[in-house]
């Protein structure tokens, strides 16, 4: 689709859609066409297309055409491996994963079982940073925690909340410390705002989402997109959470 920001394949400028380089890969595929997609280009050959192996591919495999400040970079420290795998696990599963099984549900019990899930576990997360003393997800320094939950969180005001029915309730206004959180990361950490284009995301939802979205409008709102104001001290704002009784009866089943 043309428009700001959006250019053509490099390496194909024929190519209109992903399938074209799946099927330029492998002419018999016939699984689905996802996103993020790492190609190469020497090869011309798909080397990757699941995004949490691609992202420990990025740590190491590059480093050799990188400038030394991006080899010093590290999002899976030692010490918190464990941790961060174990968060990792939830988090794709419940909240990464969670808004699509509530908004792709076919049943009434699939979409309350899901939505239930989601926002006690955004409780769980807004409950974690509590703990932290901040600004990132583990403390003073950026991990690859933070990078995971970011993609979702940044884009559940804007989109999840109505176009997947995860309406109960919002992270501007129901969860204090991932609001912080998410203006932090958005607004004083390099590379997060400058490769989010909220635009793109509200129109690759509601405009290729035929049977949840068949007239392709997009809403106007929230505004701003991401609001303004962090504050740097954590224990000033309140934790927030959902208090449905069904999200508090799944919350029970965590501790």
């Amino acid at each position: 689709m043309p428009g700001d920001n959006v250019t053509p394949d490099p390496l194909h400028p024929e190519y209109t859609h992903l399938r074209d380089i799946y099927f330029a890969t492998d002419p018999e595929y016939k699984g689905r066409f996802t996103v993020p997609t790492l190609y190469d280009k020497k090869n011309k050959t798909i080397v990757n297309n699941e995004s949490s192996e691609i992202i420990r591919m990025f740590y190491t495999e590059f480093d050799d055409l990188l400038p030394e400040k991006y080899k010093t970079v590290v999002l899976l420290p030692e010490k918190l491996k464990k941790d961060i795998e174990e968060t990792n696990e939830w988090t794709y599963n419940d909240i990464n994963n969670g808004v699509y099984k509530s908004g792709f549900a076919t049943t009434q019990t699939a979409y309350e079982q899901a939505v239930t899930t989601l926002f006690g576990s955004l409780d769980r997360a807004e409950k974690h940073l509590a703990s932290s003393p901040g600004p990132y997800y583990y403390g003073e320094h950026i991990t690859e925690a933070d990078v995971r939950l970011y993609t979702t969180i940044v884009r559940f005001d804007v989109v999840y909340v109505q176009h997947f029915k995860c309406n109960l309730g919002t992270i501007r206004h129901d969860y204090p410390l991932l609001n912080n959180y998410l203006k932090n990361l958005y607004w004083n950490v390099k590379g997060f705002r400058e490769t989010t284009d909220f635009k793109h995301i509200k129109e690759n939802y509601t405009k290729s989402h035929d049977d949840i979205n068949p007239k392709h409008i997009t809403p106007m709102g929230p505004w701003p997109d991401v609001e303004e104001g962090f504050e740097r001290d954590f224990s000033k704002l309140r934790v927030g959470s959902v208090r449905l009784p069904a999200v508090l009866e799944y919350e029970k089943q965590l501790q």
